[in-house]
């Protein structure tokens, strides 16, 4: 569990002054357009960790967390969770992990625990879920594992469409689900799969011209794999004239 107030630089009894001061400071240092793109996890966290300092409310529960994890002398959050065996520390300890930027440990605890078949939305609280995903979701792809950073990307998205939580940085989740669809998922994936995957992008709110270039895709697979015939293409367009 990250300790928010260290990474501000803050103390604990840090007024809501002090905590803006203190996240422009950093912001200042670390933001992707000064420092690049290496920054961004960075970033993340220490958005995270003002949206939680500067709410009364959830600073509350933070404090409460942390202090039952980690407030103790000498306590070992991360020797602790790897001794657990239970799915809701197992979760926790790739959040752990990957905040602490051991991204392959993360992704050996994570594949152990059967990857995308692991739930990490039933056992981490929503926002830790969708930061966590987004994580594992650059990681994945970076070792080349479009699909399965896809399906984290899509859960991600879904869920935003449904409550937003991620204001600041859907931007850059939206950009690599693309990215990934557009470079890199179709050599990965058979047809049928590669199907699926565009199909559940549609209606997720994307634009008119994203959504007429994922159903000529569609379109495109079909007829390689011999499931329709070749006006397929026009087919599709027409299917979304009339949803739109």
């Amino acid at each position: 569990m990250e300790n928010y107030y260290t990474l501000l630089n803050i103390e604990k009894n840090a007024s809501y002054r002090d905590i803006k001061r203190a996240f422009r400071e950093r912001a200042k240092v670390l933001h992707p357009d000064i420092a690049g793109k290496s920054a961004e996890a960075q970033m993340r966290r220490l958005l995270t960790a003002y949206e939680v300092l500067s709410s009364p409310d959830r600073r509350f529960e933070y404090d409460r967390a942390y202090e039952r994890f980690i407030g103790s002398k000498g306590f070992d959050y991360r020797n602790f969770l790897k001794d657990r065996a239970d799915p809701p520390s197992q979760a926790r300890l790739v959040f752990f992990l990957l905040l602490h930027l051991e991204d392959e440990a993360a992704l050996e605890v994570w594949n152990k625990n059967g990857g995308l078949d692991f739930s990490l939305e039933k056992y981490l609280d929503r926002e830790d879920w969708m930061d966590c995903a987004f994580l594992l979701a650059e990681e994945l792809d970076k070792r080349r594992r479009p699909y399965e950073a896809f399906m984290l990307l899509l859960g991600i998205t879904r869920e935003e469409r449904r409550r937003p939580y991620f204001k600041h940085f859907m931007e850059d989740v939206e950009k690599l689900l693309k990215e990934l669809v557009r470079l890199r998922l179709k050599s990965a994936v058979d047809g049928e799969t590669y199907l699926g995957c565009l199909e559940s992008l549609l209606g997720l709110g994307f634009s008119s011209k994203e959504e007429r270039r994922w159903m000529d895709a569609m379109a495109e697979t079909l007829h390689r794999l011999e499931k329709g015939p070749a006006p397929a293409r026009f087919a599709c367009r027409n299917s979304f004239a009339k949803r739109a």
